[in-house]
């Protein structure tokens, strides 16, 4: 990893530590949880940006935008394997915090943005898709995964984030669980990694 990604993850850090006792403060659904960074950490970060090199990706899928944490290891990886990023959020404010911290890592030319509904983002895009990052709202896998599981490529993985922890998250985590073990072509393991990854892969290699 070069020394501009390296310092703007750092960096990331930083407002991490800075917003931890926020983090265990706020209550769940209250408007001020879209102000806290809320990442997935270095050990997911680096899982995924893993996957998506070992398996060659190059068509990356981010539900969930947020801050851009996220999105710097998918794109640090995307850069990588000659691929590119297609991330999705509904915030404005978000959008142009994410697109300047990947500008700082020379990263954003690997990124497309799309804001908007995230649903609405998904039944305009075309596919398929190597990898996908679910990491939204939680009620909102099991239907952004009925969006994406049709325009999947062979082989694809999908990471969906918050399985385990925040704990208030588990029952729709469950539901989603569930939901992608019903899907044809589908295997799936749940991983204890950060808050928690279902890790899914569709269908075979070629």
């Amino acid at each position: 990893m070069d020394q501009a990604v390296a310092a703007v993850l750092a960096e990331y850090d930083v407002r991490a530590a800075h917003e931890e006792r926020l983090t265990q403060m706020v209550q769940p659904g209250s408007p001020r949880v879209d102000e806290l960074l809320l990442r997935v950490g270095p050990d997911t970060g680096s899982l995924m940006n893993l996957l998506i090199r070992n398996s060659q990706a190059r068509s990356i899928l981010e539900i969930g935008t947020s801050y851009g944490y996220s999105t710097v290891w998918l794109a640090e990886a995307a850069r990588a394997t000659g691929g590119r990023v297609v991330t999705l959020e509904m915030h404005t404010g978000k959008v142009e915090y994410a697109r300047e911290r990947l500008t700082r890592a020379g990263l954003v030319a690997h990124v497309e943005f799309r804001l908007g509904d995230a649903r609405e983002s998904l039944a305009a895009l075309a596919g398929p898709f190597d990898f996908v990052l679910l990491d939204l709202w939680k009620d909102l896998y099991v239907p952004c995964f009925d969006l994406f599981y049709p325009k999947l490529a062979q082989g694809a993985c999908i990471v969906a984030d918050n399985m385990l922890y925040p704990e208030v998250a588990r029952p729709a985590a469950a539901v989603y669980r569930r939901h992608v073990r019903r899907a044809a072509g589908i295997s799936t393991v749940l991983l204890q990694i950060g808050s928690g990854l279902e890790v899914s892969r569709f269908g075979t290699d070629p």
